[in-house]
């Protein structure tokens, strides 16, 4: 575990062993209360006090949302919307508002998230002919109206997704003096759409730009009608004309299938897309952040990876161009292509659905993987903090793949027994021969995303496997999987 998360023995009895590796220790026949500043867990109760929020309040940019309110764009239902036991209750019934999805088996019809229709879109799977009928349903009351800085008595208001608002939150409503103009390119992949709801639930005018290769149109889509967004199809190997505040370009196919599938498609998006978008922002004096891979670094003899290989990356920007870069490292989290042949995407799925889990090799090789939201954070610190270097954002919290496969497994169990829907046998772990060029250890140097942004990955690992869980677990009961 990294500092940060030095996890403390509080209560110990006598209970069925359970393991508790990625918390960087074994239990044998003890109950365990593991505890960090950010949450606590209750090894048999399997309850978490939760991350309240995410982000940060620095640089001029308020970045700070309620985690509930992200976790309503992806997650429905009780429950299930926290991904976190039947010892965690919600504070607010309005948690239980989101679009609801149905199933079909014969002439009856089920709503099987529990929810009632309110907003966005609805589903119906028909298991008879394996269909899914789409409904749509726009519906935008106003948010909290708050006052013009020149205006004492007048007000404005601005129409906001009912799902957007839990309880007295809502997104916000920025004057036009603080609002930004931000392009996204591919905005609806995995990354790209949980940093566009964060930047939609602040306030700003987001443009998506993305051609849809890898990214999905449903990513993003209860988006669609708000007056702040725009989707636009568009290849950005094609130049783009527009005018913005900041660009974040993260257009390129991320998964070894993708971008290994052209590779000639792979380079142009690549070099041709971010020729593109430094134009666009030296015209429009917009900064620009642009993605890149930790896999520059290859496979490093020593861990963690370099923290300063590649520190001349901003020196070929066209001048006047303020340039950030993210060196990102291996990412999960919802939303994220079930067979994109990831390591973490694969392990939920083979055991969600009963398979055999496959490690490659004898399971020794290490791995250290992010949440989601703290990426997000991490790009919106980058973007409007003063650092021009190469940045590295990951987790440092370094383990085995094989130590992974069997937490894996552990929290698929907990999340199908607590569904009502326990698999008949265990799940079994084999082993097939290691692909070539697997990097054997891969762990990133976040120091100076800690020295010059404020930066630390908040999300535990096992935090966010189960909400991961309970996603592709709602995605195979709609059809969608």
């Amino acid at each position: 575990m990294s500092a940060k998360h030095a996890w403390t023995r509080v209560v110990t009895t006598s209970l069925p062993a359970r393991s508790t590796r990625l918390a960087g220790e074994v239990s044998s026949g003890v109950k365990l209360l593991w505890k960090t500043n950010d949450a606590v867990w209750d090894d048999t109760a399997d309850t978490l006090q939760d991350i309240k929020t995410v982000g940060h309040n620095r640089n001029g940019f308020d970045s700070v949302v309620e985690t509930d309110v992200l976790r309503s764009l992806y997650l429905v239902g009780g429950a299930v919307l926290f991904g976190l036991g039947s010892g965690f209750t919600s504070s607010s019934d309005s948690l239980m508002s989101g679009a609801p999805s149905y199933l079909k088996q014969g002439s009856e019809t089920t709503n099987i998230t529990g929810t009632q229709k309110d907003y966005g879109s609805e589903q119906t799977y028909d298991k008879n002919t394996n269909t899914i009928q789409y409904t749509t349903v726009a519906k935008f009351p106003p948010s909290v109206s708050s006052p013009m800085p020149s205006a004492s008595a007048s007000s404005v208001s601005s129409p906001i997704p009912r799902h957007c608002m839990l309880q007295a939150h809502a997104a916000r409503v920025v004057h036009a003096v603080h609002s930004l103009t931000i392009a996204v390119t591919g905005g609806a992949g995995f990354v790209g759409s949980h940093l566009v709801d964060r930047l939609m639930l602040l306030g700003h005018e987001v443009t998506v730009l993305d051609n849809f290769f890898t990214g999905s149109r449903t990513t993003v889509s209860h988006w669609v009608g708000h007056p702040n967004f725009e989707m636009v199809r568009h290849d950005v190997v094609e130049p783009f004309l527009i005018e913005v505040d900041q660009i974040y370009h993260l257009a390129c196919p991320a998964s070894p299938p993708h971008y290994q599938y052209n590779a000639v498609k792979t380079i142009k998006t690549s070099f041709m897309g971010t020729l593109n978008m430094l134009g666009l922002a030296k015209r429009t004096k917009a900064r620009f952040l642009i993605t890149s891979t930790s896999e520059v670094y290859g496979d490093p003899r020593s861990t963690p990876s370099a923290r300063t290989t590649g520190d001349t990356s901003t020196a070929l920007a066209p001048d006047g161009v303020d340039v950030r870069v993210a060196r990102i490292f291996n990412t999960f989290g919802p939303r994220m292509n079930p067979y994109d042949g990831r390591v973490v995407s694969n392990f939920i799925i083979q055991a969600l659905k009963g398979e055999d889990m496959t490690v490659y090799g004898d399971g020794k090789q290490t791995r250290s993987f992010q949440y989601i939201h703290d990426l997000v954070d991490g790009l919106i610190l980058l973007m409007n903090g003063p650092e021009t270097r190469p940045v590295n954002i990951g987790s440092a919290h370094e383990f085995t793949i094989l130590d992974f496969a069997e937490a894996v497994r552990d929290i698929v169990e907990k999340v199908q027994k607590e569904e009502g829907n326990p698999l008949a046998k265990r799940v079994n772990l084999i082993h097939k021969d290691m692909p070539v060029d697997d990097p054997q250890r891969r762990r990133a140097d976040t120091s100076r995303a800690k020295e010059t942004l404020g930066w630390e990955p908040k999300w535990e690992l096992w935090q966010g496997v189960e909400e991961m869980v309970r996603y592709y677990s709602a995605k195979m009961k709609e059809g969608a999987i």
